[in-house]
Formats: structure tokens, C-alpha cells, sequence
């Protein structure tokens, strides 16, 4: 016959060993860390205009179309927000040769125009950084290139199509040479002249970058709202906040 003492001391044993082990399943698992990367967000700096001139690329020129951007930003926020931001229309003109008494004339780079970013549409989504981003990289798309009040733009295979956004300007930001009108006549005319568009969608008829370009696809067919609309826009504008 085994022990008395020994065979309790076992009993107590394993009593023990399973009290343990079950304390050990109820513990609740250790906590695990994980990282959430979070996309900056903003107020609205920037966003395509809802309506063009009216007049199709004669806007009145720069300040014409600067007071479109400014006018539309206004419509949005009337107290705190976006009518407290100086808004600038993402346009070049060219430069203009000397003539008899008159003077040369400077280009004006859309990229020198629009501050130093970042820049946000209006739902609060980066579009771009600073102006190196904006022009090498940026997050415009169909899905970010809202209007002023967050609406998405039609594109390439809606009806209309309205992607071509005027900007007269090189894939850089900055002018075209003053020998081709590239600008309708520094955004004065509705009749002669054509204009250079970019594609908001960064869709085109070929996957070529032109075709891709936000800022540098291809001229206009002319200056009226029926050549505009005929090349595939309206007349509509890429307004950025300067500050």
C-alpha cells in the first residue's frame, strides 16, 4: 500500500498545476501595437471651377478669371473660410517682343501664380504638397479634381465631356513662347486664337503622357464656348489658393 502522505502530496500537486494552467487560458491576450499611417488632410485650397466665363476663353484676362476663382470660392464658405484666401487662376500668358515704342512684356508662369502650397480639395484630400509635387507626382485624378462644392467633373466617356481645363501652359507651369497663340490672346479673346488644355481625368484618346497631362494635353480647336466644347471642355479653370 503506497504512502498516505506521499499520495496527498501528489494530489495537491496537480491540484495546484491545473489551477495554474487554467488561470493562464482566462489571461487576456497582450495587447498588440500596430502603426495607422493617415493621410493629411485640409481646408480647401483648391478645386476646378464649376462654370467657366460664359464667353469661352475670353475670361477678362487674368484678373477676370482670378475674380471667377475668388467669386466661386466665395459662393462656398461666406464667413471664416475659403473668403479669407487670395484665389488665383492656374493660367500663363506669354511673352511679348519689343515693338517700335513699345516695350517687351514678360511671361507670366501660371507656377509663380498660386503659392507655395499644400494644396486640398474640397472633401479635405491632398492634391499636392508644394509646387515641386504638383508638378511631378501629384494626387490629381477625376475622383480629386473637385469643383468648389465637391462635385466630381466629367470626364472622357461622360456626356458632355468637359475634361480639357484651360491653363496655357507647359507641363512645368510656365509659358509658351509668344511666336503661337497658346493662350487665346492672354485670355481675351472668343473668336481667333486657340488655347492649351490639360486633361483633369488623365485620360485621352492614346496612353501617351500628353494625353495623360493635367496641365499640357493639347490646344483648343479655337476661343468661342463652341470650340471649347467642341474639343471636349467649357471652359473651365484650376483655381488654387495663394495663401
Amino acid at each position: 500500500m503506497k504512502n498516505p502522505r506521499a499520495l496527498r502530496m501528489l494530489v495537491t500537486t496537480t491540484a495546484t498545476l491545473a489551477l495554474l494552467a487554467a488561470c493562464a487560458s482566462s489571461q487576456a491576450p497582450a495587447p498588440t501595437t500596430t502603426t495607422a499611417t493617415t493621410a493629411p488632410t485640409g481646408p480647401m485650397s483648391f478645386f476646378i471651377s464649376s462654370t467657366g466665363s460664359g464667353k469661352g476663353a475670353d475670361l477678362g484676362g487674368l484678373a477676370g478669371a482670378d475674380a471667377l476663382c475668388q467669386r466661386l470660392a466665395n459662393s462656398v464658405f461666406t464667413t471664416g473660410g475659403s473668403s479669407v484666401k487670395t484665389w488665383r487662376a492656374y493660367l500663363s500668358t506669354p511673352p511679348a517682343f519689343a515693338s517700335g515704342t513699345t516695350p517687351a512684356v514678360a511671361a507670366i508662369n501660371a507656377r509663380d501664380r498660386i503659392g507655395a502650397g499644400p494644396w486640398f480639395n474640397a472633401k479635405g484630400m491632398l492634391i499636392a504638397r508644394d509646387l515641386a509635387h504638383l508638378h511631378n507626382g501629384n494626387n490629381l485624378s477625376k475622383d480629386t479634381a473637385l469643383d468648389e462644392r465637391g462635385n466630381v467633373v466629367k470626364g472622357r466617356g461622360d456626356t458632355p465631356n468637359e475634361h480639357d481645363i484651360l491653363t496655357g501652359s507647359r507641363a512645368d507651369g510656365t509659358a509658351f513662347a509668344p511666336q503661337t497663340d497658346t493662350t487665346c490672346k492672354s485670355w481675351t479673346s472668343s473668336t481667333e486664337g486657340s488655347a492649351i488644355v490639360g486633361h483633369h481625368d488623365r485620360v485621352g484618346p492614346l496612353p501617351e503622357n500628353w494625353a495623360k497631362s493635367w496641365n499640357f494635353s493639347h490646344q483648343s480647336a479655337g476661343c468661342s464656348q463652341e470650340a471649347l466644347v467642341r474639343t471636349g471642355g467649357s471652359g473651365r479653370l484650376y483655381c488654387f489658393a495663394t495663401n
